[in-house]
């Protein structure tokens, strides 16, 4: 596999939306300009400070005692900013003018009586002749002094002459000099600060400035390590997206016969079943650059920008093509259109309109093809799965009981399982479960085994792990009175009674009065095999086993109480599902009674038949209840003497397993008890006032029955 589409782009579209970092290239700039500063300064400060400064009357000593450098220029400076004018040259320091000038650190040295002359007649040296002016008193050290012309022009003219000095006059203009120190500083920090506004700009162009940038991310090929062995339980899904892999990687296999790959594929299915895990197999598969983004990535609060953003990403894709772009949740912005409220401008159907223009318009190139995921198709706009645009739709549907087994050994790689521990009972026990929910269901074996500090995972860790995903964690801490732990024995016992007895039932897996999710007991059964149709003997026999619990408490106790709101809720929702939607009423026929669907986007309840329709309808819903709850009363009157066996033993040992139901029914008692009871509960808590409310038997005010509920809560 090639490295080349992702490695030589590795940032590409995403240098956007990487976080700001550090300006090291303005510091430094600011340093450079700092120091720039500082050594013009130092520079212009050393100049001036290294030249000495005459007055006229130290000048004239300095003159007649033979210390001024005569091989050098001596300049007249006239400047045209003042009236006043300088001469410049070098002179041969002595110790007598140091002292007299009184420079500190220096050895003291009497300064000569400036009344007397000084040096008058020169020195001459031992052959008797005079040396050159200034010869032999080491380096000369330039100097300065103010003079007026006009008033000392005679006199200076006498002094140099006599001294054989000649004057040459310079003339100097400092006004650019001082306009050059004064701008040069200026200009170094306005440059600076023009480089650290425009970086900040460039920033913020990054996220305030680039609403309409697309925020879809190229998907680094050296991190994604998915691939089609990773994607186990949809195997029809895997080989429709196979041959856009195929394709990708070899064109003219399709294209001799004239074929085309689909411009678009839409994968749906319930959530968790792998859509978004497929997607990026593709792009782990394919040698191409893979783009993804949600659909929630383009609505802002913006008009335009989501319209925007989708003809950007198009063109990163055309960029980059041949390439894949995965859309995911593409129901939020593909929706019908038309069915908004209000007027004004609609962000998301322009978005949508956008979206189509560019999947199939009047301008359209070959070679992105877009990947797009949702759980709701039926919300999609019709213009968006025609032909053209999204040619094919792959539907990832629940795992069969193969699949889940297949999804179980690729999770099962990232844990460490026993020896004995068997997958395949597993998914036999996990009918209608998704691929997200058996990894979390081995994610909590495996933090059950961890708890126990065990070294593997084993059988009934994952059984264990099983129950508390799919009915909810056992909650041993809640302190339940001797009479209401009786009330769920009975109401349990009622439900396993007709779990046993009737004929079109799933076999009986648990019963147990320890407090567990939302209910303070459950009766769970699991089916043997998948199913995938409901027959309406044996829906029937689901009413009846819904009454079980309420009916036992009737029987036993002569009163009923609030913990059969979950049976009453899910035997409603099964006889009206049966009446208006399954054709299974005789008096109403195969006909479906639902809401009408031209205003049910309108959160408004529009029925599409009559008030006397919705009349029988209600009746009908009644008499299977009746039937239901007439028939469960005869079977437990029937079976008491195994009703109170039964609320006995889980009275004593709080859970019980199908077989153990079984030995009561057979036999009237249990002949191979549990091995282990059940660890008692904690002694309750200090008496308290009484609270006015009612008992809270299962999850009527804690949000409803569990997702994936199976068995019968109390």
């Amino acid at each position: 596999m090639s490295d080349d589409p992702f490695n030589n782009r590795p940032e590409g579209p995403n240098r956007r939306n990487q976080d700001p970092q550090f300006n090291w290239r303005g510091f430094m700039l600011f340093a450079l300009a700092i120091t720039l500063l500082i050594s013009g300064f130092m520079m212009n400060k050393g100049m001036a400070g290294s030249r000495k400064v005459f007055n006229y009357a130290e000048f004239k000593i300095e003159v007649e005692a033979g210390n001024i450098d005569a091989s050098k220029k001596l300049e007249l400076v006239n400047l045209d900013t003042t009236s006043e004018q300088t001469i410049r040259g070098y002179y041969f320091p002595s110790p007598a003018i140091k002292a007299s000038a009184g420079k500190a650190g220096e050895p003291e040295v009497p300064a000569p009586d400036l009344s007397k002359p000084v040096l008058s007649e020169p020195v001459k040296d031992a052959t008797g002749k005079t040396p050159a002016f200034g010869a032999g008193k080491g380096d000369s050290k330039p100097f300065s002094v103010a003079v007026n012309i006009e008033f000392q022009k005679e006199e200076l003219r006498d002094l140099l002459k006599a001294h054989n000095l000649v004057l040459i006059p310079v003339y100097e203009n400092e006004m650019w000099s001082s306009l050059l120190g004064f701008l040069l500083p200026l200009l170094i920090i306005l440059a600076f600060f023009y480089f650290l506004v425009r970086q900040q700009l460039r920033s913020a162009g990054r996220g305030a400035m680039s609403f309409g940038k697309s925020k879809a991310k190229m998907l680094a090929q050296d991190r994604n390590k998915v691939t089609f062995k990773d994607v186990a339980g949809v195997e029809e899904a895997k080989e429709e997206v196979q041959e856009i892999v195929e394709f990708l990687k070899d064109p003219k296999k399709f294209q001799r016969l004239g074929g085309k790959i689909p411009k678009g594929v839409l994968m749906t299915g319930p959530p968790g079943t792998g859509k978004t895990l497929l997607a990026k197999a593709i792009a782990g598969e394919a040698d191409v650059p893979f783009f993804s983004i949600s659909g929630s990535d383009f609505v802002e609060m913006f008009v335009g920008v989501g319209a925007s953003r989708v003809r950007d990403m198009f063109e990163q894709g055309k960029k980059n093509a041949p390439c894949l772009i995965f859309i995911d949740e593409i129901d939020a912005v593909g929706r019908h259109r038309g069915h908004g409220m209000g007027g004004g401008h609609d962000e998301r159907e322009q978005t949508l309109n956008a979206l189509l223009v560019e999947m199939d318009g009047f301008d359209t190139q070959e070679g992105i093809i877009i990947i797009a995921a949702t759980n709701r198709p039926d919300v999609l706009d019709p213009a968006l799965l025609r032909p053209g645009r999204f040619d094919r739709q792959v539907t990832v549907n629940l795992p069969d009981v193969k699949g889940r087994e297949e999804i179980l050994r690729v999770h099962a790689k990232k844990v460490k399982l026993a020896d004995s521990a068997d997958l395949s009972k597993i998914a036999r026990g996990t009918p209608g479960f998704s691929g997200a929910e058996l990894a979390n269901l081995l994610n909590e074996a495996a933090l059950l085994a961890a708890r126990k500090n065990m070294k593997s995972i084993t059988n009934p860790e994952l059984e264990e792990a099983r129950d508390k995903v799919r009915w909810g964690r056992e909650r041993r801490s809640m302190a339940l009175s001797e009479k209401e732990k009786e009330n769920t024995a009975y109401h349990e016992a009622g439900h396993a009674i007709l779990i046993e007895v009737l004929e079109h039932t799933d076999p009986l897996h648990k019963v147990t009065i320890i407090p567990r999710g939302p209910s303070l007991g459950s009766t769970m059964w699991l089916p043997e095999e998948d199913k995938h149709n409901d027959r309406k003997s044996e829906l029937i026999d689901d009413l009846v086993v819904a009454m079980g619990g309420r009916v036992a408490e009737e029987i036993q106790f002569g009163d009923v109480t609030n913990g059969a709101s979950g049976d009453i809720r899910m035997a409603s929702r099964i006889a009206r599902s049966m009446v208006c939607s399954w054709g299974m009423s005789t008096k109403l026929g195969m006909i479906e009674y639902g809401e009408n669907e031209s205003t049910a986007f309108m959160g408004r309840g529009s029925s599409n038949y009559s008030q006397d329709t919705a009349k029988k309808i209600d009746e009908e819903v009644k008499r299977l209840i009746d039937e239901s709850y007439a028939q469960a009363k005869e079977i437990l009157l029937k079976y008491k003497d195994k009703l109170d066996a039964i609320a006995h033993a889980l009275l004593e040992y709080e859970t019980l397993d199908g077989a153990h139901i079984k030995e009561i029914m057979e036999h009237g008692r249990l002949i191979n008890p549990p091995e282990n009871k059940s660890k008692p509960p904690p002694p309750p808590p200090l008496p308290k006032a009484p609270d006015p409310r009612p008992v809270q038997r299962e999850d009527e005010d804690e949000g409803g029955l569990a997702p994936g509920l199976t068995g019968v809560p109390a």
